[in-house]
């Protein structure tokens, strides 16, 4: 198996799909406006740009709008009501979540996503008791790709950033990755846009199906 002690996840396209509720709520929210609704891939690759981006995608506006930060708080209040009905897993990630438990190896997620969402998601699924540290940009002056997240994270669980794996589906991910100090694993599973060249990024390891994780990080 690699040699880590601890594992850290980005949250939406990484540890969890949660384009589903997204969909969901943006859908209903261009309903509400007399607006058709949109296929589902093109507002599940907008997920990794958080409300902006789907607000972006769902109305054609740009965010300097004079309604585009109501629309947004809209959606967001959409969103909330639903966004666990639908969210799961990645397949395969439960066996490295449980394989990490096994092996006494902390896991936790560091995330672009408001601590209003992301404890709610993560209460919903029952992984808010096994994480180790959960950190959002609540907790710290500048989020990713700025490193302090990650770093903060490497703290909560008192371990190095070198002894620490990070896990991402965006570029930001694997920079904030590499300023701390971490080995970091691009998700290619993830909520990748098309203009994106996942091996532009420079990340130590890509890993294609969310189902290979673990044979990455435990197969000995």
């Amino acid at each position: 198996m690699l040699d880590f002690k601890a594992l850290l996840f980005d949250l939406d396209g990484t540890l969890l799909d949660t384009a589903p509720d997204f969909i969901t709520a943006l859908n209903k929210q261009l309903g509400l406006h007399g607006r058709a609704p949109l296929p589902d891939h093109a507002i599940r690759s907008s997920v990794t740009n958080g409300s902006v981006g789907l607000i972006q995608e769902g109305f054609g506006m740009a965010p300097d709008h004079v309604q585009f930060e109501t629309l947004r708080e809209e959606f967001l209040e959409l969103y909330f009501t639903n966004l666990a009905d639908r969210t799961a897993l990645f397949a395969g990630l439960q066996q490295v979540l449980d394989d990490c438990k096994a092996r006494g190896i902390p896991w936790g997620v560091v995330t672009n996503k408001p601590w209003r969402y992301t404890e709610a998601t993560m209460v919903q699924l029952g992984l808010m008791d096994t994480a180790a540290t959960v950190i959002c940009p609540d907790h710290v002056k500048r989020a990713k790709p700025d490193p302090a997240s990650i770093l903060l994270a490497c703290s909560e669980i008192a371990t190095v950033p070198q002894d620490c794996l990070y896990v991402g589906d965006h570029v930001r991910d694997i920079e904030a990755g590499r300023a701390a100090g971490t080995r970091n694993i691009a998700a290619a599973w993830g909520y990748i846009e098309a203009s994106e060249n996942i091996n532009d990024w420079q990340a130590d390891w890509i890993v294609d199906q969310s189902q290979q994780l673990h044979g990455l990080l435990f197969k000995d």
